[in-house]
């Protein structure tokens, strides 16, 4: 009847409570649904695992979580020739129905309702499956993501660690991009980071210091609970997903320097960010501000300057210039760099290694002491860093060749020059001197180089003035502007 009175068969079908697909089918049938036939209830052929059902339902008993596979060629191991390749479904039918019925509960996820500007969430996520290259060179990095989780705006940093000054950073970077602080923020178990290793129910105290500053109440989850917080893993995959493809847009996954490709993710965030503006006015309306200033996001250790130059910082190994030789100096340790401080003033800054144990030493700290004691270098733990470049390294080969233990007294005194003069300088004279002849190699044949030897740099581009009477007589005396 309805077919008749509605304006058409959708919307008599949704009054009806029926598909309009259905809808149709009786239609077409001209008969209505209690005078069709009714599908059959029995079985219509022997049931071919009753005899092995209860040995299955023992072993799923024992371990529900054995697959239906698993069971099916253990029966045909124990029973060979009984049970054919094609009787596989049937058992996976009847294990479903099992499970469904008698198996065991399954765990249940509770969504939750999330109330604007209480909580953020935030972890690291690993980037390598992306395969991002700087310069053609590997990238191994990780983004620490940082997420709203009621209008999942997000915010990230890129890190090369799980450290607590990885974290100060990302956390303060993303407060400070949105201009507001929430009431609570929850993490994982971030090991190191955020727990303290000697009581793992407590947090760190710098990590409870951060928290205070900023006047957020922390939270973390179970061990091994990952979903508990799932809108920073879903908004990982979510991420991840979208540098992808907006890598496939882009044609190259490779980058100029780790600037770009910073560049490039900040991009990327703004624009997934764009649609989530209304939910976030909802959020920033009811959150605290901003302190006056961020905190420092670095660790500080008291070490001293042992007899080799050399510092030892977050088990790293750092050279320092020799003049501070048995000083207490103050190593502040960022997420890209380390600060050495002394008497109020920063003395050096270099790159912060990446992983424990290794070691970087600069040749300008130590090269007065190293020209004066040639011996020590054929034997110097650190030798492999005073080569700057390759052509340094081929350079020290062949006066190792030629001259044998002088080889070192003389490549001390060509790295004297780089220090002292230029390192770009006396790598140009050294690639001319190769290629002229390895006879030619010594310290003074290398100073007399660098002085004929223009440095690539100072080149000047010339642009010649543009003649613009040529225009003319290009198009005559016609009127070319309206």
């Amino acid at each position: 009847m309805l077919a008749k009175t509605e304006r058409n068969q959708e919307t008599a079908a949704a009054k009806a409570g029926v598909d309009p697909k259905t809808a149709r089918k009786y239609q077409r049938l001209g008969r209505l649904p209690s005078e069709l036939p009714r599908g059959r209830r029995w079985r219509t052929r022997a049931d071919g695992f009753a005899e092995a059902w209860e040995q299955v339902r023992e072993l799923l008993e024992v371990n529900a979580g054995l697959e239906a596979k698993t069971v099916f060629e253990y029966l045909q191991r124990l029973t060979p020739g009984k049970f054919a390749d094609g009787q596989l479904r049937t058992l996976q039918r009847r294990i479903k129905v099992w499970r469904a019925t008698e198996g065991p509960a399954k765990e249940v996820f509770f969504s939750q309702r999330h109330e604007p500007g209480r909580l953020s969430a935030s972890d690291f996520t690993q980037m390598a499956a992306l395969g991002i290259t700087i310069q053609g060179q590997s990238f191994p990095h990780l983004v620490y993501h940082w997420v709203l989780t009621y209008s999942n705006w997000e915010a990230g940093t890129v890190c090369f660690s799980e450290s607590f000054e990885s974290l100060s950073e990302g956390m303060q970077n993303a407060l400070w991009e949105l201009g507001k602080v929430p009431a609570r923020h929850r993490t994982d178990r971030l090991s190191t980071a955020v727990n303290n290793m000697t009581n793992p129910a407590e947090f760190t105290d710098r990590y409870e210091a951060l928290l205070r500053y900023y006047g957020l109440q922390g939270e973390k989850i179970q061990a091994g609970q990952a979903h508990e917080n799932g809108d920073v893993e879903q908004r990982h995959y979510r991420f991840k997903q979208a540098v992808d493809q907006e890598l496939m847009l882009r044609g190259s996954r490779d980058f100029g320097s780790q600037e770009r490709y910073e560049e490039f993710l900040q991009s990327l965030f703004v624009r997934l960010n764009a649609g989530r503006q209304g939910r976030l006015r909802e959020e920033l309306a009811v959150m605290k501000e901003l302190p006056e200033r961020r905190l420092e996001s670095c660790k500080c250790e008291r070490v001293k300057v042992d007899c080799g130059s050399v510092i030892y910082a977050d088990r790293n190994v750092y050279s320092v210039p020799s003049r501070l030789i048995g000083e207490q100096v103050e190593a502040r340790l960022y997420l890209d760099r380390v600060e050495v401080w002394y008497g109020q003033q920063r003395v050096e800054v270099m790159p912060r290694l990446r992983g424990r144990h290794k070691y970087r030493v600069d040749y300008r700290h130590i090269i007065d002491w190293l020209v004066r004691k040639p011996g020590a270098f054929a034997n110097y733990r650190y030798r492999d860093e005073l080569f700057p470049t390759s052509r340094f390294r081929m350079a020290f080969d062949v006066l190792q060749e030629r001259l044998g233990s002088g080889g070192s007294k003389e490549y001390l005194r060509i790295l004297e020059l780089a220090a002292k003069e230029s390192e770009a300088k006396v790598d140009e004279a050294l690639r001319v001197l190769l290629e002229d002849g390895e006879e030619a190699l010594r310290a003074e044949t290398v100073q007399a180089a660098m002085a004929m030897t223009s440095p690539a740099l100072a080149a000047v581009v010339k642009v010649a003035a543009v003649d613009l009477r040529q225009f003319d007589e290009l198009c005559g005396d016609r009127e070319v502007w309206s």
